[in-house]
């Protein structure tokens, strides 16, 4: 199977129905459809400056970590982590969608007009991002934004 076909299976598995996923997928206009969180993944969501510059912190030592969303405006970037990371994640400013929570998922690719984006899709494998990792990556992109702020 190619990444995308094999990304959208594993994907629309966590839908209560699969085929009907696919089938909204493929119709709605905007390229997107609600999955639950929480049996597959989790979402770890940061504001935009952060969620970027931690981005580029885990490409640089990962070289590709897990999925990574984007959001309507480019305000809150999504990283896709184990399921269970949400209901013990502590952070300011750092939102969550683990069980019982719906996310926004658009078609992997494909440009979605529905603005939610794919900047990091998923490959298929089920690769998450470590949320260890995740954190120190976000502590280290921190300290680069607090520094160029004091510049």
């Amino acid at each position: 199977m190619t990444g995308a076909k094999t990304a959208i299976e594993w994907l629309a598995s966590v839908a209560p129905d699969p085929e009907a996923c696919r089938r909204e997928w493929e119709r709605n206009p905007l390229g997107v459809t609600l999955l639950p969180a929480g049996s597959a993944w989790d979402v770890l969501i940061l504001p935009a400056e952060l969620g970027y510059a931690t981005l580029d912190v885990l490409t640089r030592v990962l070289g590709r970590p897990g999925p990574v969303l984007v959001d309507f405006g480019d305000a809150r970037v999504g990283f896709f982590v184990p399921p269970g990371t949400a209901a013990g994640w502590l952070g300011t400013g750092i939102r969550t969608a683990g069980a019982g929570t719906w996310i926004v998922v658009p078609y992997p690719g494909r440009a979605s007009p529905g603005g939610v984006r794919w900047l990091v899709p998923p490959d298929g494998s089920g690769t998450l991002t470590d949320p260890a990792l995740l954190e120190l990556a976000m502590h280290e992109a921190a300290a680069g934004l607090a520094t160029e702020d004091d510049d």
